[in-house]
């Protein structure tokens, strides 16, 4: 929805657009506020409008992380790959570690069931195949060292 001219600068245009975005899916407060902008809402109303939705509880940039962190997981993407688009979203550093770390116990088990979706459950029977299963984990997000202790434990 593009505002008229009038409209750009009026703060219950920009939050209902705001919780328009908010009801599809979580957003963090930088991409929410990129996407008011690029509809061409001014960028100081939109702060203010986004700092009544953090008062309000409705925005916050932490349930935006566990919510992408969550979704990532369930698609089968590591926690390097996760943790690069969340940075690409404005999410401080701790938020994201914060996120990622809640699943700790679960990695090496999510990394084992990618692996073995893609490539069954024997082992890669030679150098090439190994190194083919690691770059496809690796672009996946996961670490090297990841990859490598279920890799041990498959043999």
């Amino acid at each position: 929805m593009k505002p008229k001219p009038e409209q750009t600068a009026d703060p219950a245009v920009i939050r209902a657009a705001a919780m328009d975005l908010l009801a599809r899916r979580e957003h963090g407060e930088q991409e929410l506020a990129r996407k008011l902008r690029a509809r061409g809402f001014e960028a100081d109303a939109t702060v203010d409008a986004l700092q009544q939705l953090i008062a309000d509880g409705l925005l916050s940039d932490e349930r935006f992380a566990e919510a992408f962190v969550h979704s990532r997981f369930q698609r089968g993407a590591g926690p390097q790959k996760i943790r690069a688009e969340l940075r690409e979203r404005g999410i401080d550093d701790v938020l994201i570690s914060h996120s990622i770390e809640a699943l700790d116990e679960d990695w090496q088990a999510r990394l084992r069931e990618v692996r073995e979706k893609k490539f069954g459950a024997s082992l890669p029977g030679d150098f090439r195949e190994r190194s083919r299963q690691m770059r496809f984990l690796q672009q996946r997000g996961f670490s090297t060292e990841q990859i490598t202790r279920v890799l041990r434990e498959i043999e």
